[in-house]
């Protein structure tokens, strides 16, 4: 299960929508469970298709301070794996056969990178409402320990009290938008390296 994290001004019924206008057409079928705060889209080929073999996976989104959290679920590969076996057997007994399974080839291939799809569309989705990895401008402040005032990311002192504010600024991870400690070398969720 891969998962990542867009902070802005996003929703994920806003993600779900965009989900559903890219998935519920051609080979594929899409529908959504849930409510506003959370939702899972069930993403699969058709009962009865055009070409191709059978593959299903789901997104879960949930609503997060200030973003939305994603979640992939596994692939389903059996059907697609099993129809690209019988493009190969084909093949074997003669490579004119395979001209007859292109629509079948061409269709397995594209399900194959269904996980790469859903990223991309949400990846989109995101930049179009103004959300991303990066961390939220509320989310940049923080509050001083001793007067309560809320500060912005990157000043050493409070503007109110003066008081030293160290380590404790928020970062996210530019690849997958988890929200790490100061120092973190690599992300905990994604284990993409960070910068010092």
């Amino acid at each position: 299960m891969e998962q990542r994290v867009y902070h802005g001004p996003i929703s994920p019924e806003l993600l779900a929508r965009a989900l559903i206008a890219e998935f519920a057409q051609g080979n594929m079928q899409a529908q959504v469970m849930g409510d506003t705060e959370r939702m899972i889209v069930q993403i699969a080929t058709r009962q009865v298709r055009a070409s191709g073999g059978q593959t299903a996976m789901s997104v879960h989104l949930e609503k997060v301070e200030d973003g939305v959290l994603v979640k992939t679920g596994q692939q389903e590969w059996l059907g697609v794996a099993a129809s690209l076996g019988v493009s190969a057997l084909f093949g074997l007994r003669s490579p004119l056969n395979l001209l007859g399974r292109l629509d079948d080839i061409a269709q397995d291939i594209a399900s194959l990178q269904l996980q790469e799809r859903v990223w991309d569309v949400l990846a989109r989705a995101a930049e179009a409402a103004g959300a991303g990895h990066e961390i939220s401008e509320r989310l940049r402040r923080i509050q001083c320990a001793y007067c309560g005032v809320a500060v912005p990311v990157g000043e050493a002192s409070c503007p109110a009290c003066g008081a030293p504010l160290g380590g404790v600024q928020p970062h996210a991870c530019p690849r997958c938008g988890h929200v790490v400690a100061t120092g973190t070398r690599t992300c905990p969720n994604c284990q993409a390296v960070l910068a010092p």
